[in-house]
């Protein structure tokens, strides 16, 4: 995902993402229902909606996150099918360690789900502490780091990218 906004926070990013998508804020990957236990199938007729839900879901979190607008972001994204899906944890990886997108790497939480009943004790992402919104992160109990430590981690990360 690529931000071309207004939020200050992700400045940097707007201005180098203005002529070309080319400094990603976020890497993500959808996989295909029983992927992490090999249990995909390769029937061309049984067609995988994951990264459309994956891509809905990351718009519902954009929409809910305070200060940002969903139009501020635009995505590309790559299909691998049968075997080639084997290389999708491989891919993303690669792109982070490439990219060093801020939400991937310094402001975790964006691509967060819901930890359920029973484990609301843990804390609330520094991304909702950021960008509050997301309900079920409202009900996180634990101690969250400092708004004011997590924006300057924010501004140190923009000063390095280049």
């Amino acid at each position: 995902m690529y931000y071309t906004g207004k939020c200050n926070y992700y400045e940097r990013y707007a201005q180098l993402n203005r002529l070309a998508y080319s400094h990603p804020i976020y890497v993500g990957k959808a996989v295909p229902k029983g992927w992490r236990q090999a249990r995909t199938s390769d029937i061309p007729s049984q067609q995988s909606n994951e990264l459309y839900r994956r891509l809905m879901e990351h718009s519902r979190n954009i929409e809910h996150g305070s200060g940002i607008e969903i139009d501020e972001f635009m995505c590309r994204f790559a299909i691998f099918e049968a075997t080639g899906s084997d290389m999708i944890g491989t891919i993303e990886a690669a792109l982070i360690k490439i990219n060093m997108p801020l939400w991937n790497t310094m402001l975790d939480g964006f691509g967060n789900h819901d930890p359920g009943k029973g484990r609301y004790q843990q804390s609330k992402s520094e991304w909702d502490v950021i960008h509050p919104g997301r309900e079920w992160a409202n009900r996180c109990q634990g101690v969250t780091r400092n708004k004011e430590q997590i924006l300057s981690d924010i501004r140190n990360h923009m000063n390095e990218v280049r």
